[in-house]
């Protein structure tokens, strides 16, 4: 929290340095100063390029259109700059392609840039960096790349008026990059996309230019149009007045000028060429290989893995940041159109949800006879779930008093109401910090609504990731029963138990090489079934599919951190490279296996027969089960294992190292012929497990990716394996630090029609999620077309969480026991439909709303018809009775709006959640059905 305050106050004082340099602007103007044309040859350089990890495997390209510029430049190595001097006293920083910057690195931009530096930038530029950095970015490039093209794209000029300097035929082309955000305030964009709306592809300031798409790399743009741009840019900052008279040099920077990478990085080459693997009884020298070998179907010589740490987030965490909402309290930053309306949407959807529960516990109430008043007045207590990071007063309200939490609910939500009203005032006037102040105690307000004092879940898959660090920390039977315990009366029912981790297993096999060293005379797995079901909880065996190692791991057991774990170090053609010959792609942490391979597939298929066989675990979820990431745009690829190259070369007659992106044809070839590999062996995996132990439930953890984006990254295409029946759960790692994040990562896959009978469960991450905040997402996905939810992990389950778990959602011994959606989805179904139905009594009971006594008779006649239909299949399924529920269930569907028409005007939210609990109903009889749960 101190680093993200420190980056804000940063963000805010660029406003008062601009005004000081305008001022140092029009004075210099005034005076005569040298003009410096790139083209000739100075002295000394004039341009710093920086180079990192990042842009390392692109670093041929980069050098290569630089000389061909004819400017002479010096070598910036990132993993060296730690303060402002670092950049260099070269008036202009080139920064290619470098999506990672830490916070002191960022830091040091802005004051080197404060201190007259220029900055031209390219590609996504800090996107994998932590929320501060990429904030601070923003302000320093005038924006940010948004999210990436699918195809090439022409580049024009744009509509508006643009810089001369930009201004020239030679700038605009075909091009694979990305839209750029612009900010609203002293940006310009001087050439846009030939699309839809002509985003933005250039933002520039009078400080920086930012570039998008990544510079230097054939598979983006030509060299031609690189350094065209790259030459107009730098004469622009080169020729434009400096902060200080015919200044050349940014004070105080460091004159050290490398003028190459092999002098740049030294102490990184040095690394390279002496390191090895050095592992217990594992040993091999790996030579550096300049270049894969052209035309043999043998594994690449991989490079030796280096000690680099990897960026501060995985993969994962990328995701959500598309898709961001920050609002950050006092930050006066203009709030464009589409930000007003996306606040303004949560905000009437945060008002929805905090409705949706409290129906759902006030039509129970009734239900079991409690008073509706007593319901209405009881005191709810929540301090303890308040967010801390909201430090917000509601006396800073300028058009509503709040001395505190009002009682009545309803009141409160009407002063919200007006909040959520006075915004597009408040934007309007560019009052943005105070209205990003009501926003913020709107929130906080709404999150203390929630009933969170009485049990109000329905029958859904609650289920949780228990992680091998909880279980090693654990010890003993002792310890994973206390874990046990505590999952529940928390109400969990499904645990995925994580069986396989970087090559170990939890248990002592007799198929892997090695039990986890961190376990010492005990099998976790034996007694965690035996516990788990004791307590009606089912048990998933969790394990790593095609990741077979992990450098993170490897220092926790006090290994050497290249070893590539157990099985690949016995059996080294097992394993998979990048098109460089790594075997862990850059800035990535784990190997992976080559699914190509037939002794890999062998060896994992016999691995998870032991598992299935010999505990009596009620299912097995596959992670990993994908390649790792790539970038084909940037020149990152994976996938080139002996056994695949072999058989590609086979099939094709073409060695996949030898093609490339720019070969739209072979590639696409080479992108089916991955996924195949995926595929098929889901496949694999679901057909023979399930002749072992037919009512196993295979789930599958995935990434929310678009399917396109996803096939191209990492060869995933589980709407395939759903389609076909391969799988009962698709598990989608939606995480994200708010529900509005969480939304936007899960609703596409929601409301997907390609998934077939398989139950999508979204995942959510507890790591730094505010306890309520955490319930804020439950209620979500109660209100969404799902059947349950996943948490990850278990060693994120803190106390707060627990209380609110047992209150919510505990078991307890008046509570009867529940049926899991899939384990019982007739049953569940059934259960499901009679709280709706509590629900439309209650409202129709207690609203003001008048309506004719015939239109809520015949609306009752036709929920009674459809609820003894569903209870008739969970009592006793046949196809016959299916076939009448599902008939029901489609004429109820089809007059529900119309028989909810009145209620839709008052309280439209509320009717979709009823429609999205419909349509829950009916994918969990597509499933039982495909589950053969049904008796002639």
């Amino acid at each position: 929290m101190k680093n993200q305050e420190k980056y804000r106050k940063k963000v805010n004082s660029e406003i008062k340095k601009a005004g000081l340099f305008i001022l140092i602007f029009n004075f210099l103007i005034l005076n005569s100063f040298s003009i410096l044309p790139v083209t000739a040859a100075t002295e000394e350089p004039v341009l710093s390029v920086v180079y990192g990890q990042e842009n390392a495997n692109q670093w041929t390209g980069i050098s290569d259109r630089l000389q061909a510029i004819g400017v002479k430049y010096c070598v910036i190595p990132l993993n060296d700059v730690k303060s402002a001097a670092d950049w260099g006293d070269r008036r202009v920083l080139f920064l290619p392609n470098v999506e990672t910057l830490t916070p002191t690195q960022a830091i040091a931009l802005e004051e080197w840039m404060s201190q007259g530096g220029r900055l031209i930038a390219s590609g996504p530029v800090g996107n994998l960096s932590s929320p501060g950095v990429r904030q601070l970015l923003r302000s320093l490039l005038g924006g940010y790349w948004g999210f990436s093209l699918s195809d090439t794209e022409q580049i024009k000029p744009a509509k508006t008026d643009i810089p001369k300097w930009a201004n020239q035929t030679e700038l605009f082309g075909k091009v694979r990059g990305g839209v750029m955000i612009p900010n609203d305030m002293g940006t310009e964009s001087p050439a846009v996309w030939n699309s839809k709306d002509n985003p933005a592809a250039v933002v520039t300031t009078e400080r920086s230019t930012l570039l998008g798409w990544r510079w230097g790399t054939n598979t983006a743009s030509g060299a031609e149009l690189d350094n065209a741009w790259l030459k107009a840019a730098l004469n622009h900052y080169l020729t434009a007045p400096a902060p200080s008279n015919r200044m050349k040099k940014v004070a105080g920077g460091s004159q050290n000028c490398s003028t190459t990478v092999a002098v740049a990085s030294r102490e990184q080459g040095e690394t390279i060429q002496n390191s090895k693997f050095k592992i217990q009884n594992y040993s091999a020298t790996l030579p550096l290989s300049p270049s894969l070998p052209a035309k043999t179907a043998t594994a690449p010589i991989p490079r030796a893995l280096t000690t680099v740490k990897p960026p501060n987030s995985e993969a994962i965490d990328q995701l959500e940041q598309a898709v961001r909402l920050d609002v950050a309290p006092n930050s006066n930053q203009p709030i464009d159109n589409n930000e007003a309306i996306a606040l303004q949407q949560e905000l009437e959807n945060l008002i929805g949800r905090v409705e949706s529960a409290n129906l759902a516990v006030l039509a129970d109430a009734a239900n079991e006879g409690v008073g509706i008043s007593e319901q209405k007045q009881s005191s709810r207590n929540l301090d303890t779930y308040t967010p801390q990071s909201v430090k917000v007063q509601p006396t800073q309200l300028a058009s509503t008093k709040l001395g505190g939490l009002v009682r009545s609910k309803d009141q409160t939500l009407a002063q919200v109401r007006v909040i959520a009203k006075n915004l597009p005032i408040l934007i309007a006037q560019k009052n943005y910090a105070l209205a990003r102040q009501q926003w913020l105690v709107a929130k906080t307000i709404l999150w203390q609504q929630f009933p969170v004092d009485r049990r109000q879940a329905q029958p859904e898959i609650r289920a949780v990731w228990l992680d091998r660090g909880t279980i090693v920390r654990a010890g003993s039977k002792a310890g994973l029963a206390q874990i046990f315990d505590r999952l529940a009366q928390a109400g969990i029912n499904t645990v995925f138990f994580e069986t396989v981790n970087a090559g170990y297993t939890i248990y002592p096999s007799q198929v892997a090489k090695e039990q986890n060293p961190l376990i010492r005379g005990w099998d976790p797995l034996a007694e965690a079934v035996k516990l788990a079901h004791e307590r009606d909880i089912e048990l998933h065996a969790w394990v790593w599919t095609f990741a077979a190692g992990n450098q993170r791991h490897n220092e926790i057991i006090n290994v050497n951190p290249n070893y590539p774990g157990p099985v690949l170090a016995a059996h080294p053609d097992w394993a998979n490279y990048d098109n460089l010959g790594n075997m862990i792609p850059v800035g990535q942490t784990k190997p992976f296996f080559d699914p190509a391979n037939p002794e890999v597939r062998q060896y994992l298929l016999k691995l998870y027969e032991e598992i299935v066989t010999h505990y009596n675990v009620d299912g097995l979820q596959l992670d990993y089960i994908r390649y790792p990431f790539q970038d084909p745009s940037a020149g990152r690829t994976y996938g080139y294992g002996k056994a695949a190259r072999a058989q590609f070369q086979q099939l094709t007659g073409v060695d996949p190292i030898n093609i490339s992106p720019s070969q739209p044809e072979l590639w696409q070839k080479w992108t089916i012929f991955r996924t195949a590999q995926i595929d098929s062996f889901v496949a694999q995996v679901s057909q023979q497990l399930r002749q072992k132990r037919p009512n196993l439930i295979l789930s599958v953890a995935v990434f929310p990716l678009p399917e396109l984006e996803r096939i191209q990254k990492i060869q995933q295409n589980w709407e395939t394996w759903a389609r076909r029946g391969d799988v009962d759960l698709i598990v989608p790692m939606t995480y994200a630090l708010d529900t509005s994040r969480f939304e936007r990562l899960a609703q596409p896959w929601i409301a997907s029609k390609e998934l077939g009978a398989t139950l999508l469960v979204p995942g959510i991450r507890l790591l730094s999620l505010p306890t309520i905040g955490a319930f804020d997402q439950l209620q979500l996905v109660r209100d969404l077309p799902v059947s349950g939810y996943a948490l990850f992990a278990a060693e994120n389950f803190n106390n707060e969480l627990q209380k609110l778990f047992i209150s919510t959602q505990g078991r307890n011994q008046s509570t009867r026991s529940e049926p899991i959606p899939h384990r019982q989805p007739f049953q569940t179904a059934a259960i499901r439909y009679i709280a709706l139905q509590r629900e439309w009594k209650f409202v129709f009971q207690n609203d003001q709303l008048q309506r004719p006594a015939q239109t809520i008779s015949d609306f009752n006649n036709q929920a009674e018809v459809l609820g003894s239909a569903l209870n008739q299949l969970a009592a006793s399924p046949s196809p016959s009775k299916l076939i009448v529920a599902r008939a029901s269930l489609t004429r109820f569907q089809s007059q529900f709006r119309v028989l909810m028409s009145q209620e839709l005007k008052s309280n439209s939210y509320q009717v979709k959640v009823w429609e999205n609990r419909l349509i829950t109903i009916e994918r969990l009889l597509r499933y039982g059905e495909r589950r053969g749960q049904l008796r002639p």
